[in-house]
């Protein structure tokens, strides 16, 4: 079965595409960023972290259990992993600066997410087998 979030995050990372071709950098931005925040709710509860085993209230305390609980025990890559971080200031930028996000910048951003959406699919594909199981 497939996690609700993951949905989200599918359908947002291909709704990221139709701003930025039609010019609209800074909803691109945010809708790439939210994405890949469901995303990570999505392996975060596929690893069975919650907001309630974990403590993350937070846009902020969620990136923070993602990177503590997946990205560096090594079950998320680190490279997709740490792109949300980036994210999250653009998406800042995007939604409350007056400049819009260059578009540069915001092509980055929609293939970071594109990458991350992916990975994040790719990881929930497997069983989970828990810490303990690399262990000898």
């Amino acid at each position: 079965m497939t996690s609700r979030f993951l949905q989200k995050a599918e359908v947002g990372v291909k709704g990221a595409r139709m701003p930025l071709e039609a010019g609209d950098t800074d909803g691109a931005c945010s809708r790439a960023y939210y994405a890949m925040y469901d995303a990570a709710r999505a392996t975060l509860d596929w690893a069975g972290i919650t907001p309630e085993s974990s403590g993350f209230k937070t846009r902020r305390g969620l990136i923070a259990a993602f990177s503590m609980h997946l990205v560096k025990p090594g079950l998320f890559p680190a490279q997709p992993g740490r792109a949300i971080q980036r994210a999250q200031t653009v998406r800042l930028v995007a939604d409350y600066e007056a400049e819009p996000v260059p578009h540069d910048d915001a092509v980055e951003t929609v293939a970071k997410a594109e990458a991350f959406v992916s990975t994040a699919a790719a990881l929930l594909a497997t069983s989970f087998q828990g810490p303990s199981a690399s262990a000898p």
